[in-house]
């Protein structure tokens, strides 16, 4: 309205409502003095503080304290006595917030929100199963992904006949001894499923001092890095429509990660591979980067019209939900 006010008596009311798409009588309306809300009176009838705690004194007796008010209204008629209707006993009840359901209701537990911190490898992985269409309708192979959050190299994989616990520890044990974990040193993050809430996971990766943390039920968000690999698997040129058994799925699997962690340049990591960021070599890679880009701007600065080009350089730290900004740097400092 306020934009109506300015330019109207420049170009007129009718013209600048039209061009601002708002009604004439939405604009009069505006210029209404608004009446300020006054208290509503009390009703010369209703009951008087005294006589409201008298009542709500009767509602904590104990013979009261676990009937609804209809009960004790009618109690108290047959007793031949009279406080209130049973409507005020609800909303004096309801004013000392003493009215909730009584029934037993199910109370969903308050998930945190995981803020997870990576600065280097091996520092916090992610993982994650997902199905793959089997060579008749309803069958499925599963595929099982370790994956490093930091550098998106994948660890570890494997394909399945089912979605198995015992399987799950199984490739964890083996792919932290071949990147040579050692206790304390690593997070290991999962969604909800059954296999990575099992109990077996869990005593495993105590003994190996590994920390777990889960997503919150239902937010795919809080894994995004296993979600993310697995859309780039899916979405390839290449991928079959179905598998016609589980050598099938795992011959797929094996040129794919080959693929993935040695020749994919990844757009998060500065259009480095995962193998270059994970061991270290995205320094030298950077660095010839760089030279190639500074021979092209000798050769023609003027196509470069922000100045000397420099390459792309992978993050310093990579967040599961990056909190607030003054929060991130306390944790990033610790």
């Amino acid at each position: 309205m306020n934009a109506v006010t300015e330019v109207a008596p420049l170009v007129g009311i009718v013209m600048v409502c039209a061009m601002l798409a708002v009604a004439r009588a939405t604009y009069y309306r505006s210029l209404r003095p608004r009446a300020l809300p006054t208290a509503r009176p009390t009703p010369p009838r209703a009951l008087c503080p005294g006589e409201r705690q008298a009542v709500l004194d009767v509602l904590h007796e104990p013979r009261f304290v676990d009937l609804a008010p209809v009960e004790v209204y009618a109690t108290l008629l047959d007793e031949s006595r009279y406080l209130c209707s049973e409507r005020t006993m609800y909303r004096i009840l309801a004013a000392n917030q003493e009215v909730r359901e009584r029934r037993d209701q199910l109370r969903h537990q308050n998930h945190p929100r995981p803020e997870l911190l990576a600065t280097r490898p091996n520092e916090l992985w992610s993982w994650d199963i997902t199905k793959l269409l089997g060579p008749q309708k309803w069958t499925y192979f599963y595929l099982y992904v370790i994956l490093d959050v930091f550098s998106r190299y994948v660890v570890g994989w494997m394909v399945a006949h089912e979605e198995s616990a015992a399987l799950a520890r199984k490739l964890i044990e083996e792919t932290c001894r071949r990147q040579g974990i050692e206790p304390d040193q690593l997070t290991l993050h999962a969604d909800r499923g059954s296999s990575m809430t099992s109990k077996s996971v869990a005593l495993l990766l105590a003994d190996l001092g590994i920390t777990k943390t889960h997503s919150r039920p239902h937010v795919s968000n809080d894994n995004p890095f296993s979600e993310s690999a697995f859309k780039t698997l899916k979405y390839r040129p290449g991928f079959p429509e179905r598998f016609m058994h589980i050598e099938h799925a795992r011959a797929h699997g094996g040129p794919f990660f080959d693929w993935y962690n040695n020749e994919h340049h990844h757009g998060s990591l500065g259009l480095c591979t995962p193998h270059d960021v994970h061991y270290g070599l995205a320094a030298q890679t950077l660095q010839r980067r760089a030279a190639v880009l500074d021979a092209a701007f000798v050769a023609h600065p003027e196509r470069f019209t922000r100045g000397r080009p420099v390459p792309a350089t992978p993050p310093h730290e990579v967040w599961i939900n990056k909190p607030a900004p003054e929060v991130a740097n306390d944790l990033a400092a610790q």
